[in-house]
This record gives structure tokens, sequence and C-alpha cells, in this order.
């Protein structure tokens, strides 16, 4: 089945140059073209698709809110972040609003293809230039008290470590010799846990805490 991906863009001529890229990738389906967040946001429950392609400065609603609003409503919907922007703010608020990746304009097409087959499957994809970001300030922020942490059973935190590589649950549950149904479960667990709602919030932690 064809992955199914909603692309938001506040440009015309960027909207339709990725869905004739995507158009010639078999195993995706454009679903959609969104001129801002909001118009993004109404699309949704009618196009039902899999991953929300998301540039994030539009007029209306921006990327970072529509982000939020899609995670909180349509927690199934994964949003990947494709922009010009790499300034350090963007990508933390893009992240803290829940978006599963991050992604530069000036990917090449079959980054932007592979990105998209990922973020379907629960993997992060991160611009290397935006990961080096985001390594920085988790290196700068200090550990707090690891409580939450310690809470965390010896199976947990093997499959979280394997999560914050950007590991689906089918090669995690490869990797560990379980189910993919079990890793499913630990991986709830875990957020509740955590006090998280997706994956790559639970990853920034795990990097925070060195695990």
């Amino acid at each position: 089945m064809a992955i199914r991906v909603l692309i938001c863009d506040d440009q015309d001529v960027v909207r339709e140059g990725l869905r004739a890229i995507l158009k010639s990738c078999k195993d995706i389906e454009v679903v959609g073209l969104a001129g801002d967040g909001d118009e993004a946001l109404q699309m949704i429950p009618s196009a039902k698709p899999d991953v929300v392609l998301m540039d994030l400065k539009m007029p209306v609603m921006n990327g970072i809110q529509a982000t939020h609003h899609i995670r909180t409503q349509y927690p199934e919907v994964y949003v990947l972040v494709l922009t010009t922007y790499d300034a350090d703010q963007w990508v933390f608020d893009a992240i803290r609003s829940g978006a599963a990746g991050y992604l530069l304009k000036d990917t090449p097409r079959d980054g932007l293809i592979a990105a998209i087959k990922g973020t379907a499957e629960g993997k992060t994809h991160v611009d290397p230039n935006v990961a080096g970001k985001l390594f920085t300030q988790v290196s700068k922020t200090p550990v707090e008290d690891t409580t939450v942490t310690a809470s965390l059973s010896e199976r947990e935190r093997e499959v979280l470590s394997l999560l914050a590589r950007g590991l689906s649950n089918a090669d995690i549950a490869a990797r560990l010799y379980l189910s993919e149904g079990t890793v499913r479960n630990y991986v709830s667990a875990i957020f509740v846990k955590l006090g998280v709602s997706d994956r790559t919030q639970a990853a920034v932690l795990a990097l925070r805490y060195g695990l």
C-alpha cells in the first residue's frame, strides 16, 4: 500500500515541484496540497495522510503551530519538516511540537523519498546540519535527576536506545529477537514512563540521559 503524503508549503512552485518528484515513486501517493498550516489541518480528515511534508514559515498558521495541532488531534499522522530554515529556534520548536524529522530543502530527491518512507515506518530523519545543533543543545543541557529513566527496565532501556538510533519497531524486534507486538508494548510503556507522546521526544530524552 502506498504511503499517503500531504504537502504543505506556501509556495505554489514548491508544492508542484514536490508533487512531481514524489509522483515518480510508486510507493508514495500525494493526497493533497496545502498552502498553509490551517489548510493542511482542515484537509487531514478527508485526505487521511500517513505523512505531512511540512514547511515552517507560512501565513495564517505556521508549520510549528500546525505540527502541534496535527500531533495533538491526529497522533497517527507523522509530520516531516521540509524547510529552508536551520536556525536553532526553528529546529527546537519543531521538535518540541512533535515533528518526526527535520529536512532542509536542498535534500537530494533520493534522500527525501527515503526520509518519507522511513518516517512512515516510525523512524526519525534529521538533516546532518540540523542534527549537529540538536546534539550541541543536548550536550549543553544539564542532566537532571534520572528518577524517570530509573523507572525503565533493562529491556525498556535497550528498546529506547535502539529507538533513539532511528530503528522502527520491526527493526528493534529483529535486533532483540522479540515479536513486533511486544516491542510496540515496550514503546508504549516507555512513552508513559517518560511522559512523552512520540518517538522523537523519546529519542531526545534518551540522548539527554546518555541512553
